[in-house]
C-alpha cells in the first residue's frame, strides 16, 4: 500500500508541518507514507509528473487559502491519468463544506475535518488492512472524515474530539529535507479569543504540550543549529508559565544562530517577561503582533480584546531594548473602518515604529464569524482564494485600491528597511505619515512605473523624482539622504549616479586611512590590515548636511564600519569622523 501525503508551500523556504505531523502519526502505527512537497511556483506538468511517476494507491493533499485553486486543478486532472488511486483531502480549506467540495469533485473519496493525526493514522491502516485482507475499523467508525461509501453516497461522520497535544508525535527527526527552509513548530493549539475573520476562534480549547516534551524539542533544534523556528501558535504568550518557560529555556541555551518567531497578543505581556525579554541576544527572538485596527468600533465588532495604549507601552518598552525585531499588522476592510479610520489607525502603527508594518486585507474565511455575517456588514469578498474583500459598507473598491498602493509602497520603502534615513525626513513634510505612501502611490501608478520592475536604485531614483517634482523639495538634501542608506546597507561596487563626486575629498580620504593604519583610533579590530586594505573594506563619505541629526546644513563624515552591523536593521555602524577627517 503506497500513500502519498503531498503539500502545495507558497514558497520553498517554506516547509508543511501537518502533512510531517501526518507522516510521524501514520509510521507510530505501522504504516509509512511518502511525502510529495511542490510550490505554487511550480508548474502543474511537474507536479502531475511527480505524483504519477509515484504510482500511488493513495494521495491525500494538504488545503489552505494559498493552494486551493491549484489543489483542485491538480487533483482534477491526476484523477484523469490515475483514476484507481483513492484522493483525499484535508485542512482548514475543506473542513467547513466537505460534503460540497465531495459534490463538486465526484472522483474524489473523502474529506478529513479539522485536527487529522489520529483521523489519518486510522485512514492509513484502514487502507493497508484492506491491502492485507485483515480486519479493522470501517470507514463508517472513523470519526473526522466526510466520505462517499461503497454506492457513491455522501456520509459525513462525527468530528473527531481534541487531542492531547502532547500525543502529537515529533516529526524532524530528520533534518536533512529541511535544510535552509524554516522550521515550524506548534506548542499550542487552539485561541483564547474570537477574533470574528480568523478560524482559530473556532477551536476555543486551548491546549499546551508538555513543557518537558518542548524544552526536548527545542533542544534539538538548537543542538542542530537551525536557522529560524518559527512557532504557529497563535497567542504564544497567553498562558505566561508556558511562555516564560519557553523563553528562559532559549535564553539559558541561545547557539548564537537561532532565532524564534512568535505571534503574542502585547497587552498581555507581564513585567516579568518583558524584563527577560530585554535581556536576550539580539536576534535570538522575534515577535508578531497583531493590532489590525486602532478604532475601538472596530475592535469591537471584531470580538477583539485588545487595549491599544497598553499595546504603545508595551512595543516601546520592547524596541528600547534594541534586541527583538517586531513585526506589527493592520487589517483593512473591518467594519466600521472607512478609509479616513483606516489612515489614523496607520499613523497610529506606525508611530511605534516597528521593524514590519504589515497592512493586509480582510479575507472572508469559511467557517468564520465574518463569513455568517457578511451580509450584515455589506461586505463583498473574490469568490476563489485568498477570498479578499473588495468591498464593504464602509470601504468602497476604489478605496480598496488607494489602499493596495499603499501596501505596495509601505512594502518598498518602509518594510525593505532601505530607507530608514531617508523616510523621517519625508514625514516632516506630512501631517500623517500615511498621506506621503499614498501620495507616492498616486505617483507611481500616473507614471506608469506601477506597471514594472524596479531595481534598488530605480526605487531610490522615483523617490527623487517624486520629491523633487511633487513636493518641489531640496534634491541636494535627499540626494545625500539617500547616499547615506545606500552606503549603510552596503559598500557599494557602484555609486549610485545621484552621489557626488568622492574625487572632493580623495585625498582627505588617503590621508584619513594612513592615519588610521597607524593608530587604530575607529577601527581597532581591523588589526592585521594595511590603509589600502582598510578602504576598501570599509567606507567614508562626505555629506553636507547633519544627516544623522536634524538635517541642517552641516560638513559630516561618516565611516562606515561593515564589520559591526545593527542587530535589528542589519546597517552598518556609522561613526562620525568629521573633526579627524579634516585634521
Amino acid at each position: 500500500m503506497k500513500i502519498i501525503l503531498t503539500a502545495v508551500n507558497a514558497k520553498y523556504i517554506h516547509s508543511n508541518l501537518a502533512v510531517y505531523t501526518l507522516q510521524a502519526s501514520a509510521e507510530k502505527a505501522g504504516v509509512f507514507p511518502e511525502i510529495r512537497e511542490f510550490t505554487i511556483n511550480q508548474s502543474k506538468d511537474s507536479m502531475l509528473r511527480s505524483l504519477f511517476l509515484a504510482y500511488a494507491d493513495v494521495v491525500c493533499v494538504s488545503c489552505y487559502i494559498w493552494n486551493i485553486s491549484i489543489v483542485e486543478d491538480l487533483i482534477t486532472e491526476y484523477h484523469k491519468i490515475s483514476p484507481e488511486t483513492k484522493i483525499w483531502l484535508g485542512g482548514p480549506e475543506v473542513s467547513y463544506h466537505a460534503e460540497e467540495m465531495l459534490e463538486q469533485y465526484p472522483f474524489l473519496d473523502g474529506i478529513m475535518k479539522g485536527e487529522g493525526e489520529i483521523t489519518f493514522r486510522e485512514l492509513a491502516v484502514y487502507y493497508q488492512n484492506q491491502e492485507n485482507g485483515t480486519e479493522g475499523k470501517t470507514l463508517e467508525e472513523i470519526h473526522g472524515i466526510t466520505y462517499r461509501d461503497a454506492e457513491g453516497a455522501i456520509k459525513s461522520n462525527p468530528w473527531r474530539p481534541v487531542m492531547d497535544l502532547s500525543e502529537v508525535d515529533f516529526p524532524y527527526a530528520n533534518l536533512k529535507k529541511f535544510e535552509n527552509r524554516i522550521i515550524y513548530y506548534e506548542s499550542s493549539r487552539g485561541c483564547p479569543f474570537s477574533c470574528s475573520y480568523c478560524l482559530s476562534s473556532i477551536d476555543k480549547r486551548l491546549r499546551f504540550r508538555n513543557l518537558a516534551l518542548v524544552k526536548k524539542e527545542l533542544a534539538f533544534f538548537l543542538e542542530q543549529k537551525v536557522p529560524q523556528v518559527k512557532f504557529v501558535d497563535r497567542t504564544f504568550n497567553c498562558k505566561k508559565d508556558h511562555a516564560m518557560a519557553v523563553w528562559k529555556f532559549i535564553a539559558e541555551h541561545d547557539n548564537g544562530v537561532t532565532n524564534f518567531h512568535f505571534e503574542i497578543a502585547a497587552d498581555l505581556m507581564t513585567e516579568e517577561e518583558l524584563k527577560l525579554l530585554n535581556t536576550l541576544r539580539p536576534g535570538l527572538v522575534q515577535l508578531e503582533i497583531g493590532v489590525q485596527s486602532t478604532n475601538p468600533q472596530t475592535i469591537e465588532a471584531i470580538h477583539r480584546k485588545m487595549d491599544f495604549g497598553r499595546v504603545t507601552e508595551i512595543v516601546n518598552r520592547i524596541a528600547k531594548g534594541r534586541n527583538i525585531h517586531q513585526h506589527l499588522d493592520l487589517i483593512a476592510g473591518l467594519p466600521y473602518e472607512d478609509y479616513d479610520s483606516f489612515r489614523r489607525s496607520f499613523a497610529d502603527v506606525y508611530a511605534l515604529r516597528p521593524q514590519q508594518l504589515q497592512l493586509g486585507f480582510l479575507k472572508v474565511l469559511r467557517g468564520s464569524f465574518m463569513y455568517e455575517h457578511t451580509e450584515k456588514y455589506d461586505c463583498h469578498y473574490q469568490e476563489r482564494e485568498p477570498y479578499e474583500v473588495l468591498y464593504t459598507k464602509w470601504l468602497p473598491y476604489d478605496d480598496v485600491l488607494k489602499l493596495k498602493d499603499v501596501e505596495e509602497m509601505v512594502e518598498v520603502y518602509y518594510n525593505s528597511g532601505q530607507f530608514v534615513h531617508t523616510l523621517p525626513m519625508i514625514e516632516r513634510l506630512y501631517e500623517n505619515p500615511f498621506d506621503f505612501f499614498q501620495e507616492l502611490g498616486d505617483f507611481y501608478r500616473a507614471k506608469g512605473y506601477s506597471e514594472a520592475a524596479h531595481n534598488r536604485i530605480q526605487r531610490y531614483e522615483i523617490l527623487l523624482e517624486f520629491l523633487q517634482d511633487e513636493k518641489q523639495q531640496d534634491e541636494a538634501f535627499f540626494r545625500q539622504m539617500m547616499v547615506l542608506d545606500l552606503y549603510a546597507r552596503e559598500n557599494m561596487k557602484t555609486r549610485p549616479r545621484f552621489a557626488k563626486d568622492p574625487s572632493e575629498w580623495k585625498n582627505e580620504s588617503r590621508d584619513f586611512y594612513q592615519k588610521e593604519a597607524e593608530t587604530r583610533t575607529l577601527l581597532p579590530s581591523y588589526t592585521t590590515y594595511d590603509w589600502k586594505q582598510l578602504q576598501r573594506m570599509t567606507h567614508v563619505e562626505v555629506f553636507d548636511y547633519d544627516v544623522l541629526g536634524n538635517g541642517e546644513k552641516a560638513r559630516t563624515v561618516l565611516l562606515f564600519d561593515y564589520q559591526k552591523r545593527d542587530p535589528l536593521t542589519g546597517n552598518a555602524e556609522m561613526i562620525d569622523c568629521s573633526e579627524l577627517f579634516y585634521a
